[in-house]
């Protein structure tokens, strides 16, 4: 190795390592080697063989080095140069997610119009396939069918792909409908701090279900014999909460109020998916759900999942950061009033078609055309609340938009124990950052960005904004390993080039 490689490396380690949360004495017993030797690798004073590096990427799950096409993925982007043009905000991913799962109620042929193809959806579909069900792309336009088994393979699982999900946790509310006992892997997804499972568990245990975690899986087991004897209350206003009690809620004979749900898009999503399957809904878009169940479901339906208001954010913060006209269209414009409105304040000059229907026939579309705008910060702190309010997933986005606009901004991400954390790795493009504390951060600008070389934070909203933030800043920025981008994202670089940006996607060598 020569000393450049060694150093280029060793600084991917340590910042793998540093995202990971682990000191160099933890990788070092993960390694069965000691501290010291750990502290040369990462000054580039070690040579390392490729078993070692394997090794390294094995235990910070995060490859280092890799030979061929088949290790990750990385952007180079020149940036400082202006966007324009339109684009069209792809389908909802948690809405398609959630729509995979509900695919198990249906005895009959599921068909799923313009699905994202992520890597979640791929992560479910490999769990879906093992499992038994079969699903196949039709066409170019990304319809997917979904045909369920009667009986389903729980014992051949794909393990490695439930894990690298925590959508696989929706398969809870559906499968006690058709299994007295089962198992399911422990949930992965985001790197988000420690996201409990009690409240699906207390939404669920009304429906008769009971979950025990030993030995890295969930051990499910349902007692046919229990309903809820009263309505539901949710303890947390979550998404896939509220999705998997609606889940149980759908297959179970009776009528079943679920309070505190959450109305977000998602869930409203699932709902009108639901209706088609043939169970009654009532209070969809609002805090209390009425569903009238049904034991035996078997259609065949045809759904469009609406599109996702968190892309369409991310697109709108790409045009102000970089200073663009952009018009982003099929916005869901429900679920981005609160952005928008606080936007406003801020100062931002934009304009918004009539609304019109999505395919779904339920959500409302605009398009959003976004000016080149002086920003200034809010006079009150940035914090997400449930909807109605400001999204949860929209908030990241912020933090590169508080670090365009003059003034200093609080976020305050209160729900996730050190997502708030990862948005300091701005300052490394020339953003002045100040931790708080685990869930807030003191933004202040306007920034002048600078190009830098950044591994991607493990949190998929914050590493939407650092490669947002790349767009802006003059010079060729690298954004190492950006699968957690593609969890979420459908060809969100090359989709950003035909506005105008420079992003080249590359692997190792």
């Amino acid at each position: 190795m020569t000393d450049d490689y060694r150093r280029r490396i060793g600084k991917l380690i340590r910042d793998s390592r540093q995202h990971r949360g682990w000191t160099q004495t933890q990788l070092a017993d993960a390694l069965a080697t000691s501290q010291s030797a750990v502290n040369r690798m990462e000054r580039g004073q070690q040579n390392l063989s490729l078993e070692m590096l394997a090794r390294i990427g094995e235990a910070l799950d995060s490859e280092i080095v890799s030979l061929g096409t088949s290790g990750p993925m990385h952007l180079r982007v020149v940036g400082g140069n202006p966007l324009s043009g339109s684009i069209d905000v792809k389908s909802s991913k948690n809405a398609g997610v959630a729509l995979l799962c509900a695919s198990l109620l249906n005895r009959g042929r599921t068909v799923l119009r313009k699905v994202a193809r992520i890597e979640e959806v791929n992560r479910i579909l490999e769990v879906l396939g093992s499992i038994g069900v079969k699903t196949r792309w039709l066409n170019a336009d990304n319809d997917l069918e979904i045909m369920r088994p009667e009986l389903l393979d729980l014992d051949a699982i794909d393990e490695h792909a439930a894990r690298r999900t925590r959508s696989v946790l929706m398969f809870l509310g559906p499968l006690m409908h058709s299994e007295d006992n089962f198992e399911l892997p422990y949930a992965g997804g985001c790197d988000l701090g420690a996201r409990t499972v009690e409240p699906h568990m207390i939404a669920l245990r009304p429906f008769g279900l009971s979950v025990k975690a030993t030995a890295g899986s969930y051990h499910a087991t349902v007692d046919g014999r229990t309903a809820p004897a009263r309505p539901i209350v949710l303890t947390e206003r979550g998404d896939t909460v509220t999705e998997n009690a609606l889940l149980a809620a759908a297959g179970a004979d009776g009528v079943t109020v679920i309070r505190n749900a959450s109305p977000n898009y998602m869930v409203q999503d699932l709902c009108v998916f639901l209706t088609r399957l043939g169970v009654r809904i009532d209070g969809i878009g609002t805090t209390t759900l009425t569903v009238h169940g049904r034991t035996a479901i078997s259609a065949d339906v045809d759904y469009a999942p609406s599109e996702d208001p968190i892309e369409a954010m991310s697109l709108l913060t790409a045009a102000i950061v970089t200073g663009s006209e952009i018009t982003v269209r099929r916005a869901p414009i429900e679920f981005l009033e609160i952005e928008l409105a606080l936007l406003e304040e801020m100062g931002l000059d934009y304009s918004r078609t009539e609304e019109y229907q999505a395919a779904n026939g339920h959500t409302r579309l605009v398009d959003i055309t976004v000016r080149p705008s002086v920003l200034h910060s809010p006079i009150d702190k940035i914090h997400p609340m449930p909807f109605p309010g400001l999204n949860i997933d929209n908030l990241p986005f912020f933090a590169a938009i508080a670090a365009s606009a003059h003034g200093a901004t609080m976020i305050h991400d209160w729900v996730y124990d050190k997502r708030a954390i990862y948005l300091t790795e701005l300052t490394k493009l020339g953003a002045r950052v100040q931790l708080a504390d685990p869930h807030r951060v003191y933004v202040e600008g306007p920034t002048r960005w600078s190009a830098a070389e950044v591994i991607c934070p493990p949190a998929l909203r914050p590493a939407v904004v650092i490669l947002i933030a790349m767009l802006a800043a003059k010079g060729t920025s690298v954004l190492r390993n950006v699968y957690v981008i593609n969890r979420g994202y459908e060809d969100l670089a090359n989709r950003l080039n035909q506005l105008g940006a420079q992003i080249e996607i590359f692997r190792d060598i």
